[in-house]
């Protein structure tokens, strides 16, 4: 009887794993690939929050640099630092504003960060765009945080 042949590696069909509440595993890199990696991995109506919130970034920034590290990305102005950072959560995406209590008007979520302020994006609230891109112009031009 002829030996059997190896089963074949697992498929990659179901994507990259999924930590909790849902934020994409992706690899640490630099560029904008990472970043597209990582949303095109967000579940549901997550991704295309996330292609909506990258383009008002990159919009709103020119010369912007992005990376991912520890599984969420980043997104920084100039060679200082990082200004922003998208993460899933459950029930909304998390945008970090690493110096969010300068900006005007400040951000709603509060953090037990120094400085950093939070915007929940959910499913079922519009987001307010123009506001929105505002902060992120008003970020890039502070100094980032160094990570």
């Amino acid at each position: 009887m002829p030996a059997k042949s190896p089963a074949p590696p697992p498929s990659d069909a179901a994507g990259p794993r999924l930590l909790s509440g849902g934020n994409p595993q992706i690899p640490k890199g630099y560029g904008d690939a990472p970043v597209q990696a990582y949303i095109a991995a967000m579940p549901g109506w997550k991704r295309a929050v996330g292609q909506r919130l990258d383009a008002l970034i990159t919009a709103a920034v020119p010369g912007l640099r992005k990376a991912v590290k520890w599984n969420s990305p980043l997104y920084g102005a100039g060679d200082e630092g990082w200004f922003l950072s998208l993460h899933c959560y459950t029930g909304y995406i998390k945008v970090a504003f690493f110096r969010g209590t300068a900006l005007r008007p400040v951000p709603p979520q509060p953090s037990r960060s120094g400085d950093t302020r939070y915007l929940h994006v959910g499913p079922d609230a519009p987001l307010d765009e123009a506001q929105f891109s505002a902060w992120v112009r008003q970020a890039s031009r502070l100094p980032g945080e160094r990570m």
